[in-house]
């Protein structure tokens, strides 16, 4: 009977369930889109019990579409810095989860850095103090929520990412689900220390956080299995779950990104360039945040991790908010219509921006208009945004690591637009590659399940089953890249610390 192996990617916007079999072709797969709520401007979330509900229903689907054979283990990966509260007895969630995007807890990191944590933290976890990641999200769910302060005082709340509440309910919920995470997700949260890869006792203190309320921290390939699926559960048999990583890292084990100097770039909700570093954490001086890439039996390997907040986010805003198109496959064609911009520039703060400036007083722009403006530039002028972020991201990377990066792996939905590939390797002047399976996220988790669970001896056979689908190569002279990447920066410009500009007139 043949053996497959499957991936639940949780993602920002929704939830997908594929099975690959062991030469990584995808067998099967299926998807669900779940709400974003908006309470507040600048407030994001999801309803924990609609993502399990998606999840259950991608995989029955997946299954269901699936030759007949044999589910050897189950990997997961998330959304990551995304937090959800829940009451361990009934598997009810005491709030909405609070997403990456969110920017509510704005305040409390800016009273937070003017109080001198700033240095600390960054030195411990490798990442400075931001609404992006989940300590403050906790911490105002702790101070904010009565439900939430009640359960953890009772000892009956469990926090987690979005991994940890998956696994939890894969692995029987209130019966008995397994309560964890592994150190991919816990080193995007600001409360664990990247050098032991555990949860660091002075900042579990100093952000107010119960450390009975956290999931254990386990390997992202994990000896033994986190737990098992219910006979009755959505892959319909008791299989054994057992590989967990965030889906940036996943991303980068998809890519067969495993030695010292491999970089690939995410074109997600929002973009996510990751360089492997070797099996020490890296610290940043230009803006880039230190990671975990995987642990795997006791090896761990580390990133540097350029986080971009909005991308494929901001063609979605086209869309749904402008009205300017019908779906993201339009971009292409329309923006081919056009040689340029028009001298337009969009830079897409929607959340603040990220790496490498981390301001979270930045808000969104559009400068250079001009009547001569049209529909297609202003379309072009949000692929170029992509392409720029990802270039201010790569030239903070090289300087770091002090390792060039000639060829740049990519994946996510927004690959398949050949336009904005070869806009991206003209801006970076850097050969692009993009691999035949694109779900490279959920191929990762896949390929931590199978090491895990023996389907796969070691990381070389999975150097082996990657492949190339195309390389975009560069085509325009450094002149005109580098007299582009100067606009982009006056526009960057424009944009950051808005909201200190914010009153009267």
């Amino acid at each position: 009977m043949t053996d497959y192996l499957a991936a639940i990617d949780q993602g920002t916007t929704g939830t997908r369930c594929i099975l690959f079999d062991l030469q990584g072709h995808i067998v099967a797969s299926a998807y669900r889109e779940h709400r974003q709520i908006f309470p507040q401007p600048g407030w994001v979330e999801h309803d924990p019990l609609e993502i399990w509900t998606r999840t259950q229903e991608v995989a029955a689907e997946a299954v269901r579409a699936a030759p007949r054979g044999r589910i050897a283990a189950v990997g997961v990966t998330n959304q990551r810095e995304t937090v959800v509260a829940w009451d361990g007895r009934t598997g009810q969630p005491v709030y909405n989860a609070i997403v990456w995007q969110d920017t509510r807890t704005e305040p409390d990191c800016q009273a937070l850095i003017d109080a001198g944590w700033e240095e600390d933290v960054r030195a411990r976890t490798g990442l400075p103090i931001s609404t992006y990641f989940s300590a403050t999200k906790i911490r105002w769910l702790l101070t904010n929520v009565g439900a939430v302060r009640q359960l953890a005082a009772s000892g009956h709340l469990r926090l987690g990412t979005i991994d940890t509440w998956v696994i939890w309910n894969l692995t029987g919920g209130p019966a008995g689900g397994a309560h964890v995470t592994d150190a991919t997700n816990a080193s995007r949260t600001l409360l664990c220390n990247l050098a032991t890869l555990e949860w660091d006792p002075v900042l579990i203190e100093r952000f107010g956080v119960p450390p009975r309320v956290l999931p254990a921290i386990r390997p992202s390939i994990p000896a033994e299995p986190y737990g098992h699926t219910r006979p009755d559960g959505p892959f319909g048999a008791v299989v054994q779950v057992c590989g967990d990583l965030g889906d940036q890292q996943a991303a980068l084990v998809g890519q067969a990104c495993f030695a010292p100097g491999e970089a690939k770039n995410t074109y997600g909700t929002g973009s996510f360039l990751l360089q492997h570093v070797g099996a020490r954490p890296a610290r940043s001086a230009h803006g880039l945040l230190g990671t975990a890439a995987y642990v795997l039996a006791g090896q761990r390997a580390y990133a540097l991790e350029g986080s971009v907040a909005v991308t494929g986010a901001a063609v979605q805003w086209l869309r749904d908010n402008l009205g300017l198109i019908s779906n993201a496959a339009e971009t292409e064609t329309i923006a081919r219509q056009v040689s340029d911009a028009g001298g337009v520039y969009f830079v897409p703060a929607f959340s603040g921006l990220f790496a490498p400036y981390w301001d979270m007083r930045a808000r969104g722009v559009i400068v250079g208009l001009t009547r001569y403006v049209t529909k297609a530039h202003l379309i072009r002028a949000t692929l170029e945004a992509i392409c720029f972020q990802s270039r201010e991201v790569l030239d903070a990377m090289v300087a770091d690591s002090g390792q060039a990066v000639t060829v740049l792996k990519v994946d996510g939905g927004a690959t398949a637009n050949d336009f904005l590939m070869q806009l991206q390797a003209d801006i970076l002047g850097t050969s692009v590659v993009r691999p035949a399976v694109r779900e490279t996220t959920a191929l990762g988790a896949a390929y931590a399940a199978g090491l895990a669970s023996g389907a796969f001896a070691s990381m070389s056979d999975l150097r082996r089953l990657w492949r190339a689908d195309r390389a975009f190569e560069p085509t325009w002279t450094a002149d005109r890249r580098e007299a582009a990447l100067a606009g982009w920066k006056r526009a960057v410009g424009r944009a950051r610390g808005w909201l200190e500009a914010e009153g009267p007139a």
